[in-house]
């Protein structure tokens, strides 16, 4: 028994309607297709994965479907059979990797073909992958031929890198740029999916895949397709999605937040020599650990993101969020997420990691020892938590009482004895002499 063939292969998408997170790119194509508006050449660019190859092949379907002028291909026809999912091909669509036929002579070998009429299509289409790989003679001798093509010609080139593209070839093509796919698109449509294989999923589980496909519907599906081999009959758990992509575990970045938090410098780097020992990267340690307290500061700035969805977790790890953010300022968390920023820099290459994860703890740990403004606040924080915690009230001053000689007599009983000086009559001061 043959096993079954990848999931970005299963489920590539067949018509424009099934590509997720390119609707910027699929509703212009779409419209033009449906008003016999379809130009003779396209530029596709963007990240890896993200449906370039599988669009440039949607429009092929389109041009050819005997339906058309139509937006999506039918897929009843015989050229849309022959071009679905699993379909024999078609002689009239030509896909060519330019990483290995980007030189003069295969350009060559291009031109003197694409001049010969369709066999049984409308159209012969050309679609050009990893463009940027073409040489600029390459690209030079198709020039003519894109710019004045015969009419039953179509280009389609798709590349991850536009700028290598000479501008002379840019300027005669539609140029649509594809973008990554949004985490909580790419969460439901895994979902989906998951429940068309019959395999359980746990919630806490979804946002590493995504994660771990950073932004790629294809690397993503493929680590969903090897966790989907892995799994038990569980399902694909939140431990098993920890160990096989190699996510630190949130027990030991619970441990180690609540440590910083608390200022216990055995019971952080008891969890540095845990991670070491249990064979972890230390690297990767120190990304988790910023991903951690960037949520935090997300947290602290805004304490219902994980309710609202700015922050994509589980129910209950943003309840733990919520409560580790309130203990901490937001300066004592901004600092110590700028200090495992600058220790993530400095442990690329480094060949001991370990020692410089030790470093960025211990100063994390003694805001004291820094006498920058981020220090300062970062105590100023910690007081104003302990003082908060105490609950000591906060001392009254009294008021400064004024000079003796400004106080006001104390009120007597007995009245005053006239004052003789006052009654007699005031002489007048002799003038002052000239000088």
């Amino acid at each position: 028994m043959e096993s079954p063939l990848a999931l970005y292969r299963r489920y590539r998408p067949e018509t424009f309607a099934e590509v997720i997170g390119q609707d910027h790119v699929t509703e212009p194509l779409r419209s033009a297709l449906a008003n016999n508006r379809v130009n003779h050449a396209y530029l596709f660019s963007g990240p890896r994965g993200c449906g370039k190859t599988t669009s440039a092949r949607i429009l092929a379907r389109a041009l050819n479907c005997e339906r058309a002028p139509i937006a999506d291909p039918c897929g009843e026809c015989e050229s849309c059979r022959d071009l679905a999912r699993g379909g024999p091909g078609s002689i009239d669509v030509i896909e060519i990797d330019a990483a290995s036929h980007g030189g003069v002579d295969d350009a060559r070998d291009l031109r003197e073909k694409a001049f010969f009429a369709p066999v049984k299509s409308k159209y012969k289409v050309y679609i050009i992958d990893e463009a940027h790989m073409v040489s600029p003679q390459g690209f030079n001798a198709l020039l003519k031929l894109v710019e004045e093509p015969p009419p039953h010609l179509r280009f389609i080139f798709a590349t991850t890198e536009p700028d290598k593209v000479i501008p002379t070839i840019r300027s005669r093509t539609h140029h649509y740029p594809f973008r990554l796919i949004p985490p909580r698109l790419l969460s439901s449509y895994l979902s989906d999916l998951c429940e068309r294989e019959g395999v359980s999923i746990d919630q806490a589980a979804l946002p590493l895949v995504v994660r771990a496909g950073a932004g790629s519907a294809r690397d993503t599906l493929s680590v969903l397709d090897q966790l989907l081999g892995g799994a038990g009959p569980a399902g694909v758990t939140h431990e098993l999605a920890t160990g096989l992509l190699g996510y630190t575990p949130d027990t030991l970045l619970d441990e180690v937040v609540d440590a910083f938090a608390a200022g216990d410098g055995a019971a952080v780097f008891g969890v540095v020599d845990k991670v070491v020992e249990t064979g972890q990267d230390p690297r990767r340690f120190t990304e988790d650990l910023l991903r951690r307290l960037r949520d935090l500061v997300i947290v602290a700035a805004v304490p219902d993101a994980p309710a609202t969805g700015l922050i994509d977790v589980s129910e209950d790890q943003g309840e733990r969020l919520v409560a580790q953010a309130a203990r901490f300022g937001a300066a004592e968390l901004s600092r110590a997420a700028d200090i495992a920023a600058t220790g993530l820099t400095e442990m690329r290459g480094a060949t001991a990691p370990r020692l410089l994860l030790e470093l960025l703890c211990a100063r994390i740990l003694l805001p004291g020892a820094d006498h920058a403004t981020d220090g300062v606040l970062a105590r100023l924080d910690r007081l104003e938590k302990r003082l908060t915690i105490t609950g000591t009230p906060t001392p009254t001053v009294a008021a400064p009482q004024p000079p003796a000689q400004d106080r006001p007599a104390p009120p007597s009983s007995r009245p005053a004895a006239p004052d003789p000086a006052a009654e007699r009559p005031e002489r007048p001061e002799p003038a002052a002499p000239p000088p």
